[in-house]
Order: structure tokens, then C-alpha cells, then sequence
């Protein structure tokens, strides 16, 4: 089979699927099952924080999210949490000392996390 053939072929499945999906789009137009979702005529939200990511930095924090790469400020942002757990259920007669070293652990990764923020904020490159 020629690269051509292959193309063509592909291309026919695409618009079959096309034709498909625009014959239920319009019965479901039809029927009103449309205009009966929540979320007709108002523009989608995905949750992803694709809207608030900053314009020049969506495309490459869209490569990294598809190629399963965490950034390196979410990785910080996820210590930050998992210790601030950890301070959350020190009870009251926990060992001053631990306390103080993860509170300083946990003030050390704020910290990193604020200049690494600033510094993006700044540079406006990753």
C-alpha cells in the first residue's frame, strides 16, 4: 500500500467520522437536547487553568502536560502541601524541636517556590 493510498484512505475514515458526529450534533439540535445543557452557548471550562496560565506560557505547559512531565513549581507546590499536612497533624504535644525542622522545611520550599514564581513573572520564559 502506497503512502498515498494510505493518506487517502485515512482521510475518507476522518470524513465518514466527521459526517457521523455532525448527524447527531444536528438530531440533537432537533430534539432540543442542546439547548438543554447546562453549559449551552457559554464558553467551556475545563478546569485545567488553561484560561489563567499566562498566554506565552500555555503552549509549553501544554507540551509538558502531555508528555506526563509535572513542571518543577506544581512538584514544589505538591511538597509544599504534603508538608503542610504534616505540620496540620503535629498535635499539640508534639516534639518542639521535629516542629520547628519541618516548619522550617516547609518556610525553605515557600521560599523557592516565590522566587522561582518571580522569576518567571519576570524573565517571562521558562
Amino acid at each position: 500500500m502506497s503512502a498515498s493510498s494510505a493518506q487517502e484512505k485515512k482521510e475518507q475514515r476522518l470524513k465518514l467520522l466527521d459526517d457521523e458526529i455532525g448527524r447527531h450534533l444536528a438530531e440533537s439540535e432537533k430534539t432540543g437536547e442542546l439547548r438543554a445543557a447546562p453549559s449551552y452557548g457559554k464558553p467551556l471550562d475545563f478546569g485545567d487553568g488553561y484560561e489563567a496560565t499566562p498566554a506565552e506560557f500555555r503552549m509549553p505547559m501544554k507540551v509538558l502536560k502531555d508528555a506526563g512531565v509535572v513542571p518543577p513549581e506544581v512538584e514544589v507546590m505538591r511538597e509544599i502541601a504534603a508538608l503542610q499536612a504534616e505540620v496540620d497533624a503535629l498535635g499539640p504535644g508534639a516534639d518542639d524541636a521535629a516542629a520547628r525542622a519541618l516548619k522550617q522545611r516547609l518556610s525553605e520550599k515557600r521560599q523557592v517556590l516565590a522566587l522561582r514564581l518571580e522569576k518567571l513573572r519576570l524573565s517571562g520564559s521558562l
